[in-house]
Order: C-alpha cells, then sequence, then structure tokens
C-alpha cells in the first residue's frame, strides 16, 4: 500500500473515531441530563452538537478527497465506505442526544415528571452498544459487532414497555400530559440511539467480512 494512502487512511480512522468520543459523550450527558433534570448539563450537550456536526463534514471531506487522490480498492475502500456510513449515523446520534437535552430544558422549565424506572435500564443498554460498536471499529471485532445487533432486539422490547408505562401515567396524571409527552419523546429518541448503533455495527461487520448483513437475521457466533 502506498505510505500516502496508509496515512490517510489512519488519519480518517483518527477522526472518526474521535467523533465516536464526541458524540458518545453528548449521549452519555444527556441521558444523565434526563434523570437529573441538570439543566447546565443538557445546555452543554445543546452547545456540543455544533462540533458535531463541524466533524461530520471534516470527516466526509477527507473521505472524498482520499477517493478522488487514490481511488482505493478491495479492503480500502470498504473502510472508507463503512466509514462515510457511520459518519452520518453518528452525527444523527448527536442530534437525537440534542433532542433529549432539548427535552430536559423543557422540563427543568415546566415541571418534573419521575422518568420509569426502566428507563435507566434501557439507557444503560443503549450506551453500552454504542460504546460496543465504537470498540468493534477500533478493534476490527465483527464478532463483537453482531453482539450489538443482537442487543437491538431488548431496546425495542423496553421502548414497548416504557411506552405502556407511560401511556398509563398519561390517563392518570392530565395535569402533566404535556410532560408525559416529552419522556414519551425521549424514550423515542434513545430507541433511534440503539437503531443507529446497530447501523455502525453492521457497517463494521462489512469493514471487516465485506458481507452486508443489514437485510439477514443475525445471530452470535
Amino acid at each position: 500500500m502506498p505510505v500516502h494512502l496508509l496515512k490517510d487512511l489512519e488519519r480518517v480512522k483518527k477522526l472518526i473515531l474521535e467523533m465516536g468520543t464526541l458524540v458518545e459523550e453528548s449521549i452519555s450527558h444527556s441521558i444523565t441530563a434526563l434523570a437529573t433534570c441538570d439543566r447546565a448539563l443538557a445546555e452543554r450537550v445543546i452547545a456540543a452538537d455544533a462540533e458535531t456536526d463541524r466533524r461530520e463534514v471534516q470527516v466526509e471531506e477527507e473521505i472524498l478527497k482520499i477517493l478522488a487522490l487514490h481511488q482505493p480498492v478491495a479492503r480500502d475502500l470498504r473502510f472508507l465506505v463503512a466509514v462515510l456510513k457511520m459518519n452520518n449515523d453518528l452525527e444523527r446520534m448527536g442530534d437525537y442526544a440534542t433532542n433529549m437535552a432539548e427535552r430536559v430544558l423543557y422540563l427543568h422549565l415546566r415541571g418534573i415528571v419521575p422518568t420509569p424506572k426502566t428507563m435507566s435500564v434501557m439507557a444503560d443498554k443503549v450506551s453500552s452498544m454504542v460504546r460496543r460498536c465504537l470498540d468493534s471499529l477500533v478493534e476490527g471485532d465483527a464478532a463483537l459487532a453482531r453482539s450489538v445487533i443482537l442487543s437491538d432486539d431488548e431496546v425495542d422490547d423496553f421502548r414497548d414497555q416504557m411506552f405502556s408505562v407511560v401511556l398509563d401515567e398519561m390517563r392518570r396524571d392530565i395535569a402533566h400530559l404535556e410532560q408525559w409527552v416529552q419522556i414519551l419523546s425521549a424514550i423515542r429518541y434513545l430507541e433511534r440511539i440503539a437503531d443507529l448503533a446497530t447501523n455502525i455495527a453492521q457497517d463494521v461487520i462489512y469493514m471487516i467480512e465485506g458481507e452486508v448483513v443489514r437485510h439477514q437475521r443475525v445471530t452470535s457466533t
């Protein structure tokens, strides 16, 4: 492999991992802010979104430059295609973290309602999926990526359970209906973050093995 291409590929990997770290931190902070109704922390998440957007553009520009200059093939091309898709998914994760933080600001202004007890379990599961999908990228570990995909059904089950709980609360506590709607939105954002972590895990498998698993039933190996 030409030295210049190797250096450029390493730079892209470094940039996407930095992007992943930034987004993972935003997700963690937004989950904490929601659990504690921490306005200052929520505002930090919202402020960080501009940096996430900037980094998404930076990664995309680096990849397009490599494609134009080096015309990579085989594994190198798979890597760049996968990272380009991951880059977009990470930016969307950051958007969902920001959306959750905005729900916190609303609740801080209008009044707090207790989040469902199982929401912290769901949040931990989603955080684990995000961390493992990024670790699978760093380590080139397709088995770890598959474990992320398998976790998505569990998150969907938690979402369904909590939707049921919150709908019951909405019927019981009409005075705080708008606040419960915000909790429903936050649950949905968590579930979408899990979906995006699954997308990234699928792209890691493609990058490593050249196999498209997007429309397949993934099982543990």
